[in-house]
């Protein structure tokens, strides 16, 4: 089930509502367990057999956190150990095991049989959730939770649960507890679910539309020209900021409206100066984690300038990994790694730095080569992809496709681009017009849905 669907907006989401605010109103216990069985069940719609996955890992986790009570056994570090093992093993079987089998096929000429496993829809999400839990139970961030109601609710709550942000329970441990519902979030949250929504349709997808039909010429075989190449560049690192940014406004927003802060996950990242500034304002609560649980724990910046580098290049590795079980999400990650070594072995971004434009421009660049990377399924489309971005086996400069595309569709382009920015951030300081400008896109959004002009979310995949 997905947020911008009939099926949610007309019959899920209003019977949440009715529950939530209307039969448990009262009582903070009933609203509880109205937005878990809520969870289970938005979850259980999509993946049927696989709720007992979720369920087993809800479980797990809040045994391990128990067990990790800070004084309760002297062997916390072994059991820290099973309790990330378990989380971890679970992530590999489902998302890592073919992808390890094939390549030892490969490099040892063996015939191991591929399992054909199908990925359940969210578990990097939920299981780096988990993790994060008995982690700072362990470190003693925050107390274990004696009722499992609490830790199944944060692990399954059904705004953030398939596609993040990834929420830590230290930041709504006190909210599961107790929280308070008002118009005023209530409000906020439907603007913020409304501009997520059009994000999503109206320019995600629009922009996948263009994307998909340039890199499927390549995938094909075919010659493009360069400049072509880079409208679909363009094109799909539009289409994955509007997504994702657009499914987590959305997630934030749906928490917002029953009494949850989660924390930001995007800052205007096109925006950024440098690759390191772009990497604190893009999938903000992804980077936190592995700030947080692997870089730091490593040493992070307190160690010499060669370990920092292994430090980066390890985060990265696993960063690129955790998007998928495939090699150009490894070598965008190592694209990341050798950019983010660069600034910190040179000082840019810190010490020194291009003029702003200059600095813009040049991020941008990197940023749309990184996002080409991303996009490719294979290193051998990834190669030919970027050879034609810069002439080589290209068509051409530039051809009509690439007039046609940009002629006919250059409102969606200028939105696109204009909203990177936070020029919406001036038009919500006048409500009423910005009010009526959201009821309008409202609108506009659900004769989209109805049409069946919409897909789903992209990092559904991840």
């Amino acid at each position: 089930m997905v947020f911008s669907s009939i099926i949610f907006l007309f019959c899920f989401f209003p019977a949440v509502l009715f529950f939530y605010f209307v039969l448990c109103r009262k009582n903070i216990l009933a609203k509880n367990v109205c937005l878990l069985v809520a969870s289970l069940v938005f979850y259980a719609f999509g993946e049927g057999k696989n709720i007992v996955l979720l369920l087993c890992s809800i479980v797990v986790n809040y045994v391990f956190g128990l067990l990790l009570e800070p004084g309760k056994h002297k062997r916390r570090k072994l059991l820290l150990a099973l309790g990330v093992g378990a989380d971890l093993g679970l992530l590999f079987v489902y998302k890592y095991l073919d992808f390890t089998i094939s390549n030892i096929n490969g490099l040892f000429k063996t015939d191991m049989a591929l399992q054909h496993i199908a990925l359940p829809i969210g578990i990097s999400f939920f299981t780096f959730q988990a993790i994060s839990y008995v982690a700072d139970v362990y470190r003693g961030k925050v107390p274990p939770q004696k009722n499992p109601l609490y830790v199944g609710l944060y692990i399954s709550l059904f705004p953030q649960l398939v596609a993040g942000p990834i929420v830590r329970y230290e930041t709504i441990m006190q909210e599961i507890r107790e929280r308070k519902e008002t118009f005023a979030d209530f409000g906020c949250g439907v603007r913020r679910f409304i501009c997520g929504m059009g994000k999503k349709i109206l320019l995600a997808d629009t922009m996948s539309l263009f994307a998909d039909r340039i890199m499927n010429r390549v995938a094909g075989g075919e010659s493009i020209s360069a400049g072509f190449a880079w409208l679909g560049a363009l094109c799909y690192t539009l289409r994955i900021y509007y997504d994702f940014a657009g499914y987590s406004d959305m997630a934030i927003g749906l928490g917002r409206m029953f009494g949850f802060k989660f924390e930001e996950n995007f800052n205007y990242p096109y925006t950024a100066t440098s690759i390191g500034d772009f990497w604190r304002r893009w999938h903000i609560s992804l980077s936190s984690w592995f700030r947080d649980y692997v870089y730091i724990p490593l040493g992070g910046g307190r160690v010499s300038l060669i370990k920092q580098c292994r430090n980066i290049a390890i985060v990265w590795m696993l960063t690129g990994l955790w998007h998928g079980a495939a090699w150009n999400y490894v070598m965008w990650g190592l694209y990341y790694a050798l950019l983010l070594m660069f600034e910190r072995l040179t000082g840019y971004g810190k010490k020194y730095q291009l003029p702003k434009i200059p600095a813009h421009v040049l991020t941008v660049f990197l940023t749309l080569i990184g996002m080409t990377i991303f996009a490719s399924p294979s290193l051998k489309l990834m190669g030919a992809y970027i050879g034609m971005m810069f002439g080589v086996g290209a068509a051409g400069v530039l051809d009509d496709a690439t007039l046609f595309i940009l002629r006919d569709n250059w409102l969606f382009f200028a939105a696109g681009i204009a909203f990177s920015a936070p020029l919406a951030k001036s038009l919500e300081k006048k409500q009423m017009l910005y009010d009526i400008l959201l009821g309008a896109m409202f609108v506009i959004c659900l004769i989209y849905i109805i049409k069946g002009n919409y897909s789903p979310f992209i990092y559904f995949n991840f």
